[in-house]
């Protein structure tokens, strides 16, 4: 992985609803889609993707419980996390990441330690969806939320970081 690369991490997150946060290094922050039901490998499948306000950097790294009274309070651990490639063109030339979200289609390749590939964020009115590309590593009978729960930082599920608050 390439330092100057941007980054990107996949946290899931036990609060109100158990979700998953998808969130692109862009401009200086952490640009972030809460997904539902998390990233998946199959091409045929389209996953919805709430936009949620921007977080710093800093945050990429954040597993822990957030206590009870503060917004998005619940469990947190990193699902998964490396780098991403902007892959996002209009007729031939390079759209960068903030213009493309502006515009409501991005298409990154992601380099983690899970998830590997090229995926697709299209905005649909107020929501996005999320779409993986048909590529090497699309695999529409592997569930990677399922198949591989733990965090790549602790090695604790979720319900073992919840666990950890008491």
């Amino acid at each position: 992985m390439s330092d100057d690369a941007p980054l990107f991490v996949v946290q899931q997150h036990d609060a109100r609803r158990l979700h998953y946060d998808v969130r692109l290094e862009v401009d200086g922050v952490l640009k972030s889609w809460a997904v539902p039901r998390g990233p998946s490998l199959d091409p045929t499948v389209k996953r919805l993707a709430v936009p949620t306000e921007d977080h710093s950097i800093e945050y990429a790294e954040y597993e822990g419980v957030i206590a009870d009274s503060k917004y998005g309070s619940g469990a947190v651990i990193v699902w998964d996390a490396g780098v991403f490639t902007n892959l996002t063109e209009d007729h031939g030339h390079p759209v960068d990441a903030a213009e493309a979200i502006d515009r409501g289609h991005l298409k990154v390749r992601l380099q983690g330690v899970k998830l590997h590939g090229t995926w697709a964020f299209t905005r649909t009115g107020q929501d996005w969806l999320l779409v993986k590309v048909r590529d090497a590593f699309a695999d529409p009978r592997l569930d990677l939320t399922s198949a591989e729960p733990r965090s790549i930082l602790s090695g604790l599920t979720i319900e073992e970081m919840a666990a950890t608050a008491s």
